[in-house]
């Protein structure tokens, strides 16, 4: 299950992001937004899947992200053209694939 979540996230273009819940149910699993959590915590090819533009379902990006911090998500997504604001959260209407 964890390919076909790293192959659902890759689908994310630049500049959007999707949450946890989207894509647990892309993957016919609409009831494992953890398990998506925990299976983007252990990206295997952080350069290759873009994890950094999975965010929760209010736009909040991850405390414990696993590649640095919401500091270095920020900074990836900043880098997309995705704002983010002072407390960490992404405008859902503007950036929601």
């Amino acid at each position: 299950m964890f390919q076909a979540i790293y192959e659902a996230v890759k689908k994310i273009p630049k500049g959007k992001v999707a949450t946890y819940g989207q894509i647990a149910a892309a993957v016919g699993h609409p009831r494992a937004a953890r398990l998506v959590g925990y299976a983007l915590h252990v990206n295997p090819e952080p350069g290759v899947i873009p994890c950094h533009r999975v965010v929760n379902r209010e736009g909040r990006l991850a405390p414990a992200f696993a590649f640095g911090g919401a500091e270095i998500q920020k900074r990836l997504l900043e880098s997309e053209g995705v704002e983010v604001n002072a407390d960490f959260t992404v405008d859902m209407k503007k950036y929601c694939v």
